[in-house]
């Protein structure tokens, strides 16, 4: 892979990952466009565990009392940020179940299609505008429940489609459930750690089975390097802007590009 590419998909993957766009989608339909060859799914995983790094510093003080809330369960003591850590564990199952049954059937490969990408992008486009137009600002992480935790992950567990979008599904159940619009992206965040975690050790262990694992792993290390730091100016963007501009301009976005897809494919 040319450095050019690298660090295009590396900027795409940082921008894209926190807005409810799919990254995913951007990271399939980007060689296409540049007329290279497909990076692959192990490169686009270390693309995300780039913008996970990005993650860990800017919540950092939520990652800080996750741990010393950890510790406090042990004691059979539940801090804020113990409950915050089994509100992320409750919302697991759902993908963790999902994506390893894509995994074993290997279908992640048939799910890399634009005509997937196109119908996804524009199916999940709708939910989002609703939930954002018509729900109500009435919780926060501090007050949702358990049930809200599990019913967001399995909205996670939807976005293993590309197109879907893990944020945008992740903040459309957030939002339909009454979190407000910043607390939707804010948990959206903080749940996809474990997930990112779980899906780079399994593609790094069939990376390293792989011949030319060396030359793969080093384009790799260098899109999660500067995926970190296009993720760490886009997360700080959105968390500023969201509760300003709602949800709409994606939307609007969605639709323009699963249209344009659907265009494209069919001339």
């Amino acid at each position: 892979m040319t450095l050019i590419h690298l660090v295009v998909l590396a900027l795409i993957q940082g921008i894209t990952e926190f807005l409810p766009i799919s990254s995913s989608a951007h990271l399939i339909l980007t060689p296409t466009f540049l007329g290279e060859a497909d990076q692959g799914p192990l490169i686009d995983v270390m693309a995300h565990a780039g913008t996970l790094m990005a993650v860990l510093v800017y919540f950092w003080r939520d990652i800080r009392d996750v741990v010393i809330g950890k510790f406090a369960l042990l004691g059979g003591r539940i801090t804020p940020g113990g409950r915050l850590a089994l509100l992320v564990a409750a919302s697991l199952p759902p993908v963790l179940i999902f994506g390893g049954a894509l995994f074993a059937l290997d279908l992640v490969e048939q799910l890399r299609s634009p005509l997937v990408i196109a119908i996804s992008t524009l199916v999940f486009a709708v939910p989002l505008w609703l939930a954002d137009k018509y729900a109500p600002s009435v919780k926060s992480i501090e007050t949702m429940t358990f049930k809200d935790a599990v019913l967001i992950g399995i909205a996670q567990a939807l976005a293993l489609i590309p197109g879907a979008s893990r944020s945008g599904t992740t903040m459309t159940a957030g939002r339909a459930l009454g979190l407000g619009r910043s607390e939707s992206a804010r948990f959206s965040m903080l749940m996809s750690i474990p997930v990112i975690v779980a899906f780079a050790v399994i593609s790094i262990i069939r990376l390293m089975s792989e011949t030319e694992a060396t030359t793969q792993l080093h384009d790799g290390l260098i899109v999660a390097a500067l995926s970190f730091i296009s993720a760490l100016a886009a997360i700080a963007v959105l968390m500023r802007l969201v509760d300003r501009v709602g949800f709409l301009p994606f939307v609007i976005y969605r639709v323009a590009l699963g249209v344009g897809l659907l265009v494209w494919l069919a001339l």
